[in-house]
């Protein structure tokens, strides 16, 4: 993977050149970085599909999507992602390498000039947002909302950390509440779009193999000319739990779900998060993990357990799927296996296999353009930029004493239950 290159071009506007040259189209991703809060998380997230229905040169989705064509098939995309407390907002447009461009056109300029036009230049009626546009992605954003609530994992999960996470930031969605999308107006979408300008701090990737000095430029002149005052980004750590939350919901469904939260006390600006993210592998992370081989298969207690480690708000999560009957004994089992990390029973052999199992996971993410930018992405919040090369190299020299080390951080804060309505 190629190192990455970062210029500042402007306040708090950062361009990222990622150079590689195995594949023949190229990627720009501009992300906005603000806070996370209940009451605005809903506007932005319906601004970003807005935005990229259509801009003031092209007026409508069909004379944008004609643009798109005309330039080798190009694609536009927008979403938004939460990195701790951080509301990140994307915008992407892909397409062909300058390299394979026709007569030496470099598409890279008009790319980036399309994509900005969609930031900057949105079409305004009567100087906020079309209402019916508005109104089309509303039900779409109401639609995701559904269906999230109608899958019980995701469901269960995200009540898990609306749980642990009550009187956090963190415990908003990405996309808000269904009822602040249904209070969405054209005028708060143009206030969204004026604090975003104006207050977000910004991230420009571009992955290619050409060289990206056009694009660097646009971007760069463009930015000169806004007025900004980024907002200040911050993630609450909370270290350990003082005392345990124990939420049970009832629901008609044929398949328990049991949910633990745990607090770490480590993040991603702790050394530790290494040896943290290790020993997340060998406890429920992959079928070598305790959970899988002890929970799972030798007990039988549940279709599926495993765990998740978010660096970023320093917090472990266990989800699994069981029989009503096995709820509780679920809830122990996974109790116990945490005990014996933290005892360190578990072999030398074990950490091998897990940072060869993180390292494979690392070597896939190469594969395509949209994964080499996303390896840089994922790391928007964290202290410095790290190559695939210089991350595996931290996991490798992590000992068996640190994976206990950081085992023994974890406090236990929430479980959640969901059951089935009893048999009769």
């Amino acid at each position: 993977m190629s190192t990455n290159i970062r210029t500042k071009l402007s306040d708090n506007v950062y361009f990222n050149e990622i150079k590689v040259d195995r594949f023949k189209t190229m990627r720009l991703t501009a992300i906005a970085l603000l806070p996370l809060e209940k009451d605005t998380a809903s506007d932005f997230a319906l601004l970003t599909q807005v935005l990229t229905r259509s801009c003031e040169e092209y007026p409508d989705f069909t004379a944008l999507s004609k643009k798109l064509s005309s330039l080798y098939g190009a694609s536009l995309s927008a979403g938004v992602r939460k990195t701790g407390e951080t509301l990140a907002l994307t915008f992407s447009i892909a397409g062909i390498d300058d390299r394979y461009a026709f007569d030496g056109d470099i598409v890279s300029r008009e790319l980036s000039e399309l994509l900005l036009k969609v930031i900057f230049e949105p079409k305004f009626t009567d100087g906020v947002f079309d209402s019916d546009e508005v109104e089309q992605e509303r039900r779409q954003l109401i639609d995701l909302a559904d269906s999230e609530f109608n899958d019980k994992r995701v469901y269960a999960n995200a009540r898990l950390v609306e749980i642990m996470c009550e009187n956090e930031a963190f415990g908003v969605k990405r996309y808000g509440t269904r009822e602040n999308i249904l209070k969405s107006t054209p005028e708060s979408l143009k206030n969204a779009w004026d604090r975003m300008l104006k207050g977000a701090s910004f991230e420009v990737f571009y992955v290619g193999g050409a060289s990206c000095e056009a694009a660097k430029e646009i971007f760069k002149e463009k930015f000169s000319k806004v007025t900004r005052t980024p907002e200040t980004l911050y993630t609450e750590i909370i270290p350990e739990a003082k005392t345990v939350k124990s939420v049970e919901e009832t629901m008609d469904i044929a398949q328990a779900k049991v949910l633990m939260g745990f607090r770490t006390n480590c993040d991603k600006n702790d050394d530790g998060v290494f040896a943290m993210r290790l020993m997340n592998v060998i406890l429920g992370s992959g079928t070598r993990s305790k959970f899988f081989l002890n929970i799972r298969e030798k007990q039988s207690l549940c279709y599926y357990c495993f765990s998740r480690y978010n660096r970023f708000k320093g917090i472990l999560t266990v989800e699994s799927g069981v029989e009503n009957v096995n709820a509780q004994r679920t809830v122990d089992a996974v109790l116990h296996e945490l005990e014996e990390v933290k005892k360190g029973n578990f072999t030398d052999e074990d950490v091998r296999l897990a940072k060869l199992s993180v390292a494979s996971d690392f070597v896939s993410i190469t594969d395509t353009v949209t994964g080499n930018e996303e390896w840089y992405v994922s790391q928007l919040t964290e202290p410095q930029l790290l190559t695939l090369e210089e991350t595996t190299a931290k996991f490798n020299a992590v000992t068996k004493e640190q994976i206990i080390e950081a085992a023994n951080k974890l406090t236990l804060d929430t479980v959640y239950i969901l059951t089935g309505k009893e048999e009769l």
